[in-house]
């Protein structure tokens, strides 16, 4: 008995050495199997800011203020020198990044009221869509304005169609901006910590009897309003439109960037087990500026200069989970700006009176709402640690390229309407990105196409006397050199008339010759 079991010990052995093999062998290639999968499936966060301007960060020449948490990703990634905006206000921005379609093609794509329906059509391709169909969690949290529901929302139930509708797994967002009603946040299509006894009514066009407003009651504000903002009274700041009810759900504006920075944290470890993508729109330097206390005074620039430093350091405190949650390695972080920047955006915050040596805009003219650079040329950013090398690129890149180029990355074959794939670019292996691109600003485009920006006549005031930016109107054809000339201070229509006839047919071909007139900036 002892030698057959001997000799079963032998035989079994061998047979159990080459299953063993064959287990090492199989985890060994579920590993490599897994780290391919992990590699294909990157985690992408967009963080974008909301009016930051191309001057407003240290690693793009400004010296009165320091921004090391968004350097770092500039520094440290890729710093395009030609990033754009789609456009040069917020809603048609968000709508092109997400979407990949030009604004200018969807007549409704304007700075929404908080009452607007929603912009992207439910059966509209969006990153965020995309990216769940190949296995992402997603997530917006911040600001959307990008409409809600179907025109007709009752703030008090269920509010869809919504981000969840197109593409979002987890969304808590603002309605529209912190300047417009309604001001509570809404988490996965329903307002945070409402009571049902205290119900919500928001309207655009009339207020309701007995509320406060900016214009009638001045007594009750912190904050005086410039233009516009003279509606409801929130938290002592006057809004755009009007709102009753729903003071258990109304937002405390100090607390807000620490608020959405805890949801963005949130989703980051919660779904760290897995491919995730975040939008993460911050709402600084917005008005109203509002910087949490440990910020007031801190900048020495009144509170825009607060706030671009309180959003620096959200970010960096983002990094820092990241950081902590070893997902850095495999985290591709995109940063940039929905438009350019503006100092009196409606209220008296000392914007203008502190501003000092501070040049937001940097070397580009114009700023927010305008056809000249500041308007959409922004701070433009590409950061994955260990994959991308640190550089500069002068290519010209886009937001609207965020859509194919992200379902490049992760294996998908999708081609969005005007998107176009530049993810070799976004990084670092290339260097040449787009020939021509559209820029908008409120109803009037432009033409981008290598170092030549054309802008076609338009009517309208040239500055917009209430927020001092130069819009770009002219009666006449305004052609620029931006390599030698990036201030735009030299108009060459007249003296080149050869290149003006090429940037206008390049111009018609993609926009077709316009002939709509300049519709009315208004701002509030």
């Amino acid at each position: 008995m002892k030698r057959i079991c001997l000799h079963f010990r032998f035989f079994v052995t061998p047979v159990l050495l080459i299953l063993l093999t064959m287990v090492i062998g199989c985890k060994k290639s579920d590993k490599k199997e897994g780290a391919s999968l992990q590699m294909k499936s990157p985690n992408i966060i967009i963080i974008y800011a909301d009016d930051l301007g191309y001057g407003d960060l240290s690693s793009y020449g400004a010296t009165e203020i320091s921004t090391p948490n968004m350097d770092r990703l500039v520094n440290e990634g890729i710093k395009f020198t030609n990033g754009y905006a789609s456009s040069a206000t917020c809603t048609p921005s968000r709508y092109a990044l997400l979407t990949g379609v030009y604004p200018w093609r969807n007549e409704n794509a304007k700075i929404l009221p908080g009452t607007a329906p929603l912009l992207i059509d439910t059966t509209q391709m969006t990153v965020a869509k995309l990216l769940k169909q190949n296995g992402y969690k997603t997530g917006i949290v911040g600001k959307w304005h990008l409409g809600l529901g179907n025109g007709q929302v009752n703030w008090n139930s269920h509010i869809t169609p919504g981000p969840n509708e197109v593409g979002f797994d987890y969304s808590y967002i603002m309605a529209a901006t912190q300047d417009r009603v309604p001001t509570v946040y809404i988490q996965n299509g329903r307002v945070e910590n409402l009571d049902p006894n205290d119900p919500i009514e928001v309207n655009y066009d009339k207020n309701y009897d007995g509320q406060p407003t900016g214009k009638d009651s001045p007594e009750l504000l912190k904050m005086n309003w410039h233009h516009g903002h003279n509606n409801t009274i929130v938290n002592g700041i006057p809004r755009i439109g009007f709102m009753k009810g729903g003071d258990s759900a109304k937002w405390i504006d100090e607390e807000m960037a620490p608020q959405f920075l805890e949801k963005a944290k949130n989703f980051v470890t919660t779904n760290k087990d897995q491919p995730f993508f975040l939008y993460y729109a911050l709402q600084q330097p917005h008005v109203p500026r509002t910087p949490a206390p440990e910020f007031i005074g801190k900048s020495g620039m009144g509170p825009r200069g607060d706030v671009i430093l309180e959003a620096d350091w959200c970010i960096g405190q983002l990094y820092a989970t990241l950081e902590e949650q070893g997902l850095l390695e495999n985290t591709l972080i995109i940063f940039t700006s929905d438009n350019g920047p503006v100092l009196n955006d409606g209220y008296y915050d000392d914007a203008v009176e502190k501003i000092g040596n501070h040049t937001p805009s940097g070397l580009l003219r114009g700023g927010k709402y305008s056809l000249f650079e500041a308007g959409t040329r922004v701070p433009f950013a590409t950061y994955w640690k260990g994959t991308i090398t640190p550089q500069i690129s002068e290519a010209l890149v886009s937001q609207l390229d965020f859509l194919s180029s992200i379902a490049s990355l992760v294996g998908d074959d999708y081609k969005g309407k005007d998107s176009e794939n530049f993810m070799d670019v976004f990084l670092g292996k290339k260097n040449i990105g787009r020939e021509n691109l559209i820029l908008e600003a409120t109803s009037r485009t432009a033409l981008r196409s290598n170092d030549w920006i054309l802008i076609p006549p338009f009517k309208g005031a040239p500055i917009a006397e209430q927020v001092n930016i130069e819009l770009g109107n002219n009666l006449k054809y305004q052609l620029y050199n931006l390599t030698e000339d990036i201030s735009q201070t030299n108009n060459l229509a007249d003296t080149n008339p050869e290149k003006l006839h090429e940037m206008i047919k390049i111009y018609e071909s993609i926009r077709g010759t316009v002939n709509s007139p300049t519709e009315t900036l208004e701002l509030k």
